[in-house]
């Protein structure tokens, strides 16, 4: 289960921010990272299984100051996907009133038709 966190962090620089990302990127199960926010002071982190308390603590305890804002579950959006049919390559048609060589095996989905000839060398 994927679950989305939501982590205030007053980062005040460039330096606190690249501290904050690299924090919450080595956490275990984490997928994603990124700064959210109007003043990009919220962490959001996407990933499975992980904890948001111990990544709160993590932050405190490096950046003084983190406060948990939300914790979601990340619902996956189900592309509709049509399933494509497969269908056996066409064989060439061959029977004994024809008189003429067999399609190659390279060319899919081609039926190989010719005329009946008047006079027919191998019958």
């Amino acid at each position: 289960m994927q679950q989305k966190i939501l982590v205030k962090v007053p980062m005040h620089c460039d330096k606190c921010r690249t501290k904050a990302l690299k924090i919450a990127a080595a956490a275990h199960g984490v997928s994603k990272v990124s700064i959210e926010g109007a003043d990009k002071d919220h962490i959001e982190v996407i990933g499975d299984g992980v904890d948001s308390v111990c990544l709160t603590r993590l932050l405190r305890k490096k950046l003084r100051s983190a406060t948990i804002v939300k914790v979601e579950e990340v619902k996956e959006a189900k592309a509709d996907k049509k399933e494509e049919k497969l269908t056996p390559p066409v064989q060439c048609i061959s029977s004994a009133s024809y008189c003429a060589p067999q399609c190659p095996s390279m060319y899919y989905g081609v039926v190989c038709e010719y005329p009946e000839p008047s006079n027919c060398s191998i019958m």
